[in-house]
């Protein structure tokens, strides 16, 4: 079981996951959101949002800071190889 963190001040628990990979699709699902947020102008981006993915007791196994770039539309901050959809055929 992982747990995902926003740990901006005041930190708070957004949502469990059963698995490290959806526990990166909610950070990148919550990445999002801030970036709409951003573009409608609703509240500060400051220096950006922090998460975080805890395990079972609590430990701290990743961390993002996500800053958002209104310039362009939303980029996923969680990259194929950590999805595991690049699966690379032995040979």
């Amino acid at each position: 079981m992982f747990e995902i963190w926003e740990t901006s001040e005041p930190a708070r628990l957004i949502s469990d996951a059963g698995s490290l990979k959806v526990a990166l699709e909610k950070v990148d699902t919550m990445c999002r959101l801030r970036h709409d947020q951003a573009l409608a102008h609703v509240g500060s981006t400051g220096e950006g949002y922090h998460f975080e993915i805890r395990d079972d007791d609590g430990k701290a196994l990743a961390r993002l800071t996500y800053v958002p770039d209104t310039t362009r539309a939303y980029k996923s901050v969680v990259v194929d190889e950590l999805r595991g959809d690049n699966e690379h055929p032995a040979g």
